[in-house]
């Protein structure tokens, strides 16, 4: 674990129940990392890229969460630079939640997994929305061409921290483009 991610996610309340079942000495740890991990190298660049989904996590002013499922091609989910993300918000059923939780609080936080190889991303930051009457040449750059979608903005994420999280319970999932390219005789039992 990074550093970053543990000034984030280890608030009092974490570090009392590390406490009450055991592993604060452990998690203690990493509060004392050298390299804060708050940034992205190539190797989450290249699962990034990867990627044709995640979840985004906003919370209302009301202090609710709202998770919300992103998609698109894979890539769509664009690293700008070490610290910067972006995308392409796509239109979708209207209702703005994410897009109003962010102009309310910007933090957020994804989770970026790919079931196949049993990996996971987690990633903390701080997003603003850019429209098109703002930047025209920036939405431009988030959309992907070969994408039908209408884009209605633009996503741009500043990484505070990021984190790699365990495969233990990560189910093994194919996608149907996988599954289509697999021949009947891979789906055989192993002796």
């Amino acid at each position: 674990m990074s550093r970053a991610f543990a000034e984030i996610a280890f608030t009092p309340s974490v570090k009392a129940a590390q406490t009450r079942y055991g592993s604060r000495e452990f998690n203690q740890g990493f509060e004392l990392q050298d390299d804060p991990r708050n940034h992205l190298t190539a190797r989450e660049a290249g699962y990034l890229a990867e990627r044709d989904s995640f979840y985004l996590a906003t919370v209302g002013e009301n202090g609710w969460p709202y998770v919300q499922h992103r998609g698109g091609p894979a890539g769509f989910l664009k690293v700008l630079d070490s610290r910067t993300l972006g995308y392409a918000d796509y239109r979708g059923n209207r209702q703005y939640l994410s897009v109003g939780n962010i102009a309310a609080n910007d933090k957020v936080s994804l989770i970026l997994t790919d079931y196949r190889k049993r990996r996971r991303l987690k990633l903390w930051g701080r997003a603003r929305i850019v429209d098109a009457e703002e930047d025209a040449a920036l939405v431009a750059m988030m959309a992907d061409p070969d994408y039908p979608a209408h884009v209605e903005r633009a996503v741009i994420i500043t990484v505070e921290a990021i984190e790699w999280n365990c495969p233990q319970h990560i189910p093994v999932l194919y996608s149907e483009a996988e599954v289509q390219a697999l021949s009947p005789t891979d789906f055989r039992e192993k002796p």
